[in-house]
């Protein structure tokens, strides 16, 4: 099969590799329709590197056609339409009964003191080979995949393997009042499905804030109040309490994580890391604080007093500083995590019937061949052509 494979920083390539085959009876083989690019691929294009080996196959947001089950297999049927979720849980263990997937104990990394295992996304998540491809195994088929129905376009549906669950969480995760307020830090796929769900869910306001122009348009025609980082800099928490009463928003959205815009520190560090051999560079990004703090800073300094902040955009670092103090004095909460896919679809699928109301359709600025998949990663990471977000074809 063809497969999008990772050869080095800013190098992925398509390759022929082996199809997949059925290990455990349980398993399916998924030959995928649609599968998106996500910006967290972006950090292993661009920064985790030493977690890669060459060959490695990426990609975690796929759907497609089931075309062989295990022995075991129940509850799909050859022919059916899936969507498979980003991590790989199990659906049984005691992590899974709490709505905790991303912490599945089946699949934990236990060896990296990771959590649940993730599709096509380094050996920090188990190395599974990814969704970029023509074909996937699929573990846990009785459990894990999401059946949908035939009939809709693949974008109607595909967004719940990633976006959509991520982005509602990072809103469930805000804890906005009825009627409050919100800042969404990152309007790239993630933040501005979270600012569109935002509104949905009953928000007053809406404020977006990035510094790419087709990306603030494209929220500001959605009823978001955005802000150019180019214009405010580092005024932007100012501005934000300006338009909030003096107060700052009762949460922000963190949908940028470790490549945030303005940190030079941060950048050195971060390549530092790319250009050792694996092992050097594994231990300095464990061991070292070497994230782009810009954005959570800016979190902590444009909520209100008393607000949430939640974090969903990825960080890499281990000992990165955290404005604790500040943190403290004004009462902020703070979430994060992995998104939780199974335990969000039953609440998104309902969104994505006779009517859009998320605009899911026509989300995809760019629908590609998966061989022109190196191209897309190159655009998206210079952010160029008005891309926001790309499904292949495969």
């Amino acid at each position: 099969m063809r497969a999008l494979t990772w050869h080095g920083k800013r190098d992925v390539r398509v390759d022929t590799v082996p199809d997949p085959k059925i290990v455990d009876p349980t398993d399916i083989i998924v030959r995928i329709t649609s599968t998106g690019i996500c910006g967290s691929d972006l950090h292993l294009y661009e920064v985790l590197g030493p977690y890669l080996d060459p060959g490695d196959i990426l990609g975690h947001e796929p759907m497609g056609i089931v075309e062989e089950v295990g022995p075991e297999v129940t509850a799909l049927s050859v022919g059916d339409r899936v969507v498979v979720p980003f991590n790989i849980s199990c659906g049984t263990c005691w992590m899974c009964d709490q709505g905790l997937q991303s912490q599945c104990e089946t699949t934990q990394v236990t060896e990296r003191g990771m959590g649940a295992s993730l599709f096509g996304f380094s050996k920090l998540y188990g190395q599974v080979p990814g969704g970029q491809a023509e074909l996937l195994r699929v573990p846990f088929g009785n459990t894990l995949p999401v059946k949908v129905p035939h009939g809709p376009p693949d974008q109607r549906y595909v967004y719940l393997s990633d976006v959509l669950p991520t982005a509602w969480q990072s809103v469930a995760y805000a804890d906005i009042p009825q009627g409050g307020t919100v800042t969404v830090l990152g309007l790239g796929p993630i933040g501005d499905m979270a600012a569109r769900i935002a509104l949905h869910r009953g928000a007053s306001k809406v404020i977006g804030v990035d510094l790419v122009p087709e990306r603030l348009a494209r929220a500001r025609t959605r009823g978001v109040h955005t802000l150019d980082l180019k214009e405010y800099g580092k005024d932007v928490g100012e501005e934000i309490r300006g338009l909030t009463g003096g107060r700052g928003t009762d949460a922000v959205i963190d949908a940028v994580g470790m490549e945030a815009h303005g940190t030079p520190i941060a950048k050195v560090a971060q390549q530092f890391a790319g250009l050792l051999p694996d092992t050097l560079g594994e231990k300095v990004m464990g061991r070292a604080g070497v994230d782009s703090m810009a954005a959570i800073n800016t979190a902590v300094d444009a909520v209100r007093r008393g607000g949430t902040v939640s974090l969903i955009g990825v960080y890499g670092g281990a000992v990165d500083p955290m404005p604790m103090l500040t943190m403290f004095d004004k009462q902020i909460q703070l979430r994060m995590g992995q998104a939780n896919v199974k335990h969000w679809v039953p609440e998104i699928l309902p969104l994505l019937t006779d009517v859009d109301v998320l605009g899911v359709d026509d989300f995809a600025t760019h629908t590609l061949p998966l061989e022109e998949g190196p191209q897309a990663y190159k655009t998206f990471q210079a952010k160029e052509d008005g891309m926001v977000k790309t499904v292949l074809t495969p």
